[in-house]
């Protein structure tokens, strides 16, 4: 029960004060991502050290920093496309990836491929992803991707607190016993339903007082795939850590692990919530 409630009162501190940055906007989103991402790589080049891959850890410092401005949608005042059809976050995939396989031709050595592969791979998975933080909280506009940004945050503290609370009490059921041992089927449908009714119950509240364009129909099918988003970023990060042969990412918070295990579920989620509402409600 007391890992039960500090579940609950983390998710609870974590909400509020997500809540707050994401209100303030560029202000706190500014080091937010920049902190996140920068001691994320940190993390994810130690997890590839352990295996004897380099990472061009100082060039994704950069590209993150230019993931920044980057990252802000056309909505944003004064923000402009690159040119007709093209973002500059699309330009810069294909900047990083011409640089870097660029470094590894002018110095080449036995391990040029990986370090090109996997420092490219980690820019994607950390700074890149982490971008539609940004890029969500101004889509359409600043005030509805306020509201529109909580939703993923809604989903993933709910699934968070409902897999934690169903596997506790019902798990039988390995959902991936390779990757993440303690993980239950059960938990996993009980975050996915927790899900469900608390963004479900959300949006319609929002519907009434804002007026958001989400149907309730539309709301369960956000939940369900924003929430499994969630799930299969936590899986996925699992995945890494025990390629690497580790537990925790990191040390940031002890007990909880390192930052990587507090973003992984946001990496999958925020950006499928981005284009969740691009390609089906805002289209």
């Amino acid at each position: 029960m007391s890992g039960l409630l500090g579940r609950i009162v983390f998710g609870f501190l974590a909400f509020f004060g997500v809540l707050f940055v994401v209100w303030v906007g560029l202000p706190l989103l500014i080091p937010f991502f920049l902190f996140f991402s920068l001691a994320g790589i940190e993390e994810y080049t130690q997890l590839m050290k352990s295996k004897g891959i380099p990472i061009r850890k100082r060039s994704i410092w950069v590209a993150a920093l230019l993931t920044l401005p980057a990252s802000l949608p056309v909505t944003y005042p004064g923000m402009q496309p690159l040119i007709a059809g093209v973002s500059w976050r699309e330009a810069l995939i294909g900047i990083v990836a011409f640089y870097l396989m660029t470094l590894e031709v002018i110095r080449p050595n036995d391990n040029s491929m990986f370090a090109a592969i996997f420092s490219f791979f980690g820019y994607l998975y950390i700074p890149w992803m982490l971008g539609y933080i940004i890029t969500l909280r101004y889509t359409p506009d600043g005030f509805l991707g306020l509201w529109y940004l909580m939703l993923p945050v809604l989903a993933i503290i709910a699934t968070d607190v409902g897999a934690f609370t169903f596997g506790r009490l019902f798990g039988k059921t390995k959902l991936a016993p390779n990757i993440s041992p303690n993980k239950t089927l059960e938990g996993a449908v009980g975050g996915l339903c927790l899900a469900v009714v608390v963004v479900s119950s959300t949006v319609f509240g929002l519907q009434n007082w804002l007026g958001l364009n989400i149907e309730i129909y539309d709301a369960i099918l956000f939940s369900i795939v924003v929430s499994s988003s969630a799930q299969l970023g936590d899986l996925f990060e699992s995945l890494i850590k025990r390629w690497a042969g580790v537990k925790d990412s990191g040390t940031f918070l002890p007990g909880h692990g390192g930052i990587l295990d507090r973003i992984d579920s946001a990496l999958f989620a925020v950006p499928m919530t981005y284009y969740f509402l691009t390609f089906y409600i805002l289209r």
